[in-house]
């Protein structure tokens, strides 16, 4: 069996030794504090998000992260731009279906970018991944609250029909590769008082893409490392502006061995 915390702290050291570059297609409202996280934990941090740079700028890139969160026909074909030339040139791409569901437009959008681009991990909560399935998939109603047993299930649903690897994050992180099956118990419930945890989970699984070619391996141990953070953090904070801060300081301090010592990854 794979010794999944030892293999965090692999990752955890080489994004800290390698210091890839991340390219980041994201949203407005996260925009500063995912580029602090990633500047954190050891990356280095790229937004970009014109058609008329993101095929270059991608192409120097380690791994692209696509996040729909502020959204719009411009940034859609930029997106799908930069994904298509990341699949080309082999470099690992994330996306987040942030609110797919809630609307027609996001919904449609996430799967055209899905049908466009080869991607490597799919990120977002229960009822986002589960807007991507297909209707006549439906069987069970899966949401935010919904049990471990049928977020799971939805899991492995998007990972064998799109062929990659779906992570759903909440109370219990899921992440799968249609075969194995990942729980990560790592996290905070401070974590959800504050807005764009989820996009910046995002981008942190981006960060180990870029130094581990296994993607389900990869997010699940990013997963872990960001829930550790958030643990720790709520040490030092007790109010979400303080926490903000606080959460980027543990991304920062957080070793090795200590990410291989608090890991709480599962296997089934």
């Amino acid at each position: 069996m794979e010794n999944l915390a030892a293999h965090a702290a692999q990752n955890l050291a080489a994004v800290r030794e390698k210091r890839p570059l991340i390219h980041n297609i994201t949203n407005y409202v996260v925009m500063n504090y995912t580029a602090n996280a990633l500047l954190a934990m050891g990356a280095s941090p790229v937004m970009a998000h014109s058609s008329d740079e993101v095929e270059d700028m991608v192409s120097l890139a380690n791994a692209l992260v696509i996040n729909i969160g502020t959204l719009s026909g411009a940034w859609v074909d930029a997106m799908i731009a930069a994904g298509k030339k990341a699949s080309e040139l082999g470099t690992p791409v994330i996306l987040d279906p942030v609110g797919s569901g809630a609307t027609a437009y996001r919904t449609q959008s996430s799967k055209k970018i899905i049908q466009e681009t080869k991607l490597s991990v799919i990120r977002g909560n229960a009822s986002e991944i589960l807007s991507l399935i297909d209707k006549d998939a439906k069987t069970k109603g899966v949401d935010s609250g919904c049990s471990v047993t049928d977020a799971a299930d939805a899991a492995k649903h998007i990972a064998r029909q799109f062929n990659t690897t779906a992570a759903i994050t909440g109370q219990t992180d899921f992440v799968t590769d249609g075969g194995r099956v990942f729980s990560i118990s790592n996290g905070h419930s401070m974590m959800a008082n504050i807005t764009g945890t989820g996009c910046t989970a995002t981008a942190i699984i981006g960060a180990f893409l870029a130094v581990d070619s296994d993607p389900a391996r990869a997010a699940a141990t990013a997963l872990a490392f960001f829930g550790l953070a958030g643990e720790i953090a709520a040490q030092k904070a007790s109010a979400p502006g303080s926490y903000m801060i606080a959460l980027l300081d543990a991304l920062y301090t957080i070793t090795p061995n200590q990410l291989e010592g608090g890991c709480k990854i599962e296997t089934s």
